[in-house]
C-alpha cells in the first residue's frame, strides 16, 4: 500500500539536515548563531535566578524562560536524532550527550527540588563556536601546547614538589616562631599561610607579628615572585621545543595519514603508501 504523504519526507529530511548539521551554509550558520545565543540566554537566566532579589521579582519570567528554552532543545535533540543518517552514532557521541544533558535538568526538577541549577551544563554546548567561526586551525595549534604539557610534567612536578618542602619548612619554623598569639595555632595552618604567601596571594587573614617572623615572611615573598617564573619558563622552552619538531614533521612530507597515521608522504603524494586512503 502506497503512502504519497510521505513521498516528499526525504527531500524535507536532506533540507532539516543542511540546517541543523551544515555549517558551510548561510542557513546553517545562521541556526547556529541562533543556538548559541539561546544557549547563552538560558544560563545566564539560570545565574540571574539564583540572585535573590531578581528571583523574588520575576520568579515566574523565570519559571516560563526555563520551559521555554527546554522544550526548544529538546526539539532540537530529536530532530537531530530523527534527521542524521547514524542517530545511535549521534546519540552516543560527545555532543550528542551535551545536547541530552542539557534537556534532562529541567525534568530533573519535576521529581527533585534545586535540580534547575544543573542547567549551567548547556554552557558545555558553546563549544560549537568552533564550528560556526572556523576555529579549527586553533584546535590543531592545542596539540602543541598539550604536548609541550607532557613533556614538562616531570619537571613540573619535581618543582611543585620542591615548593610544597619549602612551604612545610617556612610553615613548620612560622609556627615555632610566632606561635598561637599570632595566629598560627598548628604546623598544617602555618603550612597554608606559607603556601598563600608563596604564591602571593596574601589574604590577609594571618600575620607574624614579631620581627623575626616578619623578616621570615618578607624572604617567603620574594622567593615568591622567583618561584613564580620556574614554571612558565620551563612550559615556555617545551613549547618552543614542540612548535620545532611540528615545523620539521611538516616540512619532511605531507603530514600524517588521517586513516593510519603514516608519516613522511612526499609533497606530491596524493594517496597513503601505507593504506592507499586518499591523503
Amino acid at each position: 500500500m502506497s503512502q504519497p504523504q510521505f513521498k516528499h519526507f526525504p527531500h524535507i529530511r536532506q533540507k532539516l539536515f543542511v540546517v541543523v548539521f551544515g555549517t558551510e551554509t548561510r542557513i546553517g550558520k545562521l541556526f547556529d548563531i541562533i543556538l548559541l545565543w539561546a544557549i547563552v540566554l538560558s544560563v545566564v537566566s539560570v545565574m540571574l535566578e539564583s540572585v535573590k532579589e531578581i528571583s523574588e521579582n520575576y520568579s515566574q519570567v523565570f519559571f516560563i524562560l526555563e520551559w521555554f528554552f527546554t522544550i526548544l532543545f529538546t526539539i532540537e535533540y530529536l530532530l537531530r536524532l530523527i534527521i542524521t543518517a547514524q542517530p545511535k552514532k549521534y546519540a552516543f557521541s560527545f555532543f550528542g550527550i551535551i545536547d541530552l544533558l542539557a534537556t534532562i535538568p529541567a525534568y530533573i526538577t519535576l521529581f527533585v527540588a534545586g535540580g534547575s541549577y544543573l542547567i549551567v551544563i548547556r554552557s558545555i554546548r558553546l563549544l560549537r563556536i568552533f564550528r560556526i567561526l572556523k576555529l579549527g586551525r586553533y584546535l590543531r595549534e592545542a596539540s602543541v601546547l598539550s604536548n609541550a604539557l607532557a613533556a614538562s610534567r616531570y619537571k613540573i612536578f619535581i618543582f611543585l614538589g620542591a615548593v610544597f618542602t619549602l612551604a612545610m619548612i617556612m610553615g613548620t619554623l612560622m609556627y615555632m616562631i610566632e606561635g598561637g598569639e599570632s595566629g598560627f595555632t598548628s604546623i598544617p595552618r602555618s603550612i597554608y599561610w606559607a603556601i598563600v604567601t608563596i604564591t602571593t596571594v596574601g589574604y590577609g587573614d594571618i600575620a607574624p607579628q614579631t620581627v623575626m617572623g616578619q623578616a621570615f615572611a618578607s624572604m617567603l615573598m620574594l622567593m615568591g615572585y622567583a618561584i613564580i617564573a620556574v614554571p612558565t619558563g620551563i612550559v615556555t622552552s617545551e613549547i618552543a621545543q614542540a612548535e620545532k619538531n611540528k615545523k620539521k614533521e611538516e616540512s619532511s612530507g605531507r603530514g600524517s595519514c588521517v586513516a593510519c597515521g603514516k608519516k613522511g608522504h612526499d609533497e606530491d603524494a596524493i594517496f597513503c603508501k601505507n593504506c592507499s586512503a586518499k591523503l
